[in-house]
């Protein structure tokens, strides 16, 4: 398909899981973008794997999250083995329970997250421009200006706004100087899918293999029997051409020490791996997110995941602008937000990684006698457990530091900035139960007061919420009652006083404040947010 604009308002740069997501948000907000991938159709490679809480809630919101949970699979267990022999085993079955609808590591595949999208993006009349690549760029005040070719015919279009979304190797971000800073990992490494016969092999379980060779990382997938591997290659291999699985096997046979029958071999490659972060998310009317914006190891299955937030976190702010909803000042919270979280995942993976793969001789004392031991007790103390699963499903990330947000309560539990805690809330007149994230499935701001209000209180809001922000928010009441205790108690809510909380559209809460005042929310929303007047 050859793309007929000369113009629109929003052009995206590549058709990975990131852009993909931007565009969907982008859609649920009522903003048409444009999106072209120099790639010929989507990937049919596996790719990433584990889709974490936080993205599983995402796609809750858009309402296609039946599919995944139909098509995926629970990651149940998590296995240490070192020479053969295991160390440790952890269950990961509902290791995050009552904290979020989806407890646990989803696996499924960045190519089916990837159709997945797409056929949202397809339901919304919203085509992907196949074969299109990037040429040149530049920017003037009120625009971008960009050259794009798509069979060997060149052609120029402008956009109001630009979304890098291409990869580790932007075009988007070379254009734009932006440095990418880090480094990239000494050694080589591969990752294969394929299908194994090996009964001794459990395809529910992630299985880490140490040996003296190096490491290899088991995770199964959805479908029987099939396995991602990741591993490290050895010395003698690392300068070696046209790698294929059979030169690798025989290593992987003895840090794993098994005997591995292959039976179908679908995808292997060999690759080196860098940590590295661009030094800008954003220049002037262009923005980079996913793997445009930074890169790491694999450790914790953070890298697609962290790309769908970044879109899911740009899309609403910049849609917002586009709509005339929102002052434009509003996009600087972009960066400002989501910086610190990639630079705090690319500190971390890169520290654990870095210990996995050491050959000191200190390390390999303390992986082989202190790890094991120090594994098991960190993963017998529940309120550990329940911090790590925060922070590898992403449902931990908080933006308390950011200038769009506003805490006017003595709340020390849950504060602006935070994710929105999932608490389920029996719905006292359709006698059912829902949850708070429910709540928030409408596109748009979400309003609730929890506490007792007056017949008259309510009216008054309601007739606020109408002459002011009809078109951007959401309004739900919650009584106190004893089956809804549990909220009141999570928001420090006592006696007879009522609570006001404004979720974002990417369900982090904006404001919250220990009294319903109607002054101080529309300082929030015009001043602190910039809605338009």
């Amino acid at each position: 398909m050859i793309l007929s604009e000369t113009h629109t308002k929003v052009l995206i740069v590549g058709a990975g899981p990131s852009g993909l997501m931007m565009a969907a948000q982008l859609l649920r907000h009522g903003v048409q973008p444009v999106i072209i991938d120099s790639k010929q159709g989507p990937t049919d490679e596996s790719k990433a794997l584990g889709v974490q809480a936080r993205s599983l809630e995402i796609y809750r919101q858009m309402g296609v999250i039946d599919h995944i949970i139909e098509n995926g699979k629970k990651a149940i267990g998590l296995s240490f083995n070192r020479e053969g022999q295991n160390i440790a085993s952890f269950s990961l079955a509902n290791v995050g329970e009552g904290q979020t609808p989806f407890p646990f590591i989803e696996l499924y595949q960045q190519s089916k997250n990837e159709r997945l999208l797409l056929d949202y993006l397809t339901i919304n009349c919203c085509p992907v421009y196949w074969g299109t690549t990037l040429i040149s760029l530049k920017q003037t005040a009120t625009q971008a200006e960009i050259q794009i070719q798509n069979d060997k015919e060149t052609r120029d279009i402008t956009c109001d706004w630009l979304i890098g979304a291409d990869g580790a190797h932007s075009i988007v971000r070379k254009q734009l100087n932006i440095p990418f800073s880090g480094d990239t990992y000494q050694h080589l490494h591969y990752l294969a899918d394929i299908e194994l016969n090996n009964p001794e092999l459990d395809d529910n379980i992630v299985s880490l293999f140490l040996g003296k060779a190096g490491l290899a990382g088991f995770f199964p997938m959805p479908e029987a029997k099939r396995y991602r591997i990741i591993g490290n290659l050895p010395d003698i291999l690392d300068k070696k051409e046209d790698l294929k699985l059979e030169d690798v096997l025989p290593y992987l046979n003895d840090i794993c020490k098994v005997n591995l029958q292959v039976v179908q071999n679908y995808w292997f490659i060999d690759y080196r791996l860098h940590h590295r972060m661009a030094d800008k998310f954003r220049e002037q009317r262009c923005f980079l997110i996913g793997d445009a914006a930074h890169i790491h190891s694999p450790v914790g299955a953070q890298g697609m995941n962290t790309g769908l937030q970044d879109a899911y976190n740009l899309a609403w702010k910049l849609a917002g602008v586009v709509n005339n909803q929102l002052k434009v000042s509003i996009l600087d919270s972009y960066a400002d937000e989501r910086m610190p979280v990639a630079k705090d995942l690319l500190s971390t993976t890169d520290r654990i990684f870095t210990l996995i793969m050491s050959k000191n001789w200190f390390v390999g004392l303390f992986k082989k006698w202190i790890l094991p031991d120090l594994l098991k007790f960190v993963w017998s103390k529940k309120t550990i457990r329940e911090a790590l699963f925060k922070r590898v499903s992403q449902i931990g990330i908080t933006y308390r530091e950011s200038a769009i947000n506003l805490h006017i309560s003595q709340a020390t539990k849950i504060k602006a900035g935070d994710r929105l805690p999932y608490l389920k809330v029996f719905d006292e007149k359709k006698l059912e139960e829902t949850d708070l994230h429910e709540w928030c499935s409408k596109p748009g701001f979400t309003f609730i007061v929890l506490g007792k209000l007056s017949e008259l209180d309510l009216f008054t809001l309601a007739k606020w919420i109408t002459q002011n922000y009809a078109s951007i928010l959401n309004f739900f009441y919650l009584p106190p009652s004893a089956k809804n205790q549990h909220v009141f108690e999570a928001f420090e809510i006592k006696g007879n006083h009522a609570k006001s909380i404004i979720i974002r559209p990417d369900m982090h809460i904006g404001f919250i404040n220990d009294k319903v005042d109607m002054v101080l929310m529309d300082n929030y929303l015009r001043n602190v947010v910039g809605v338009h007047g």
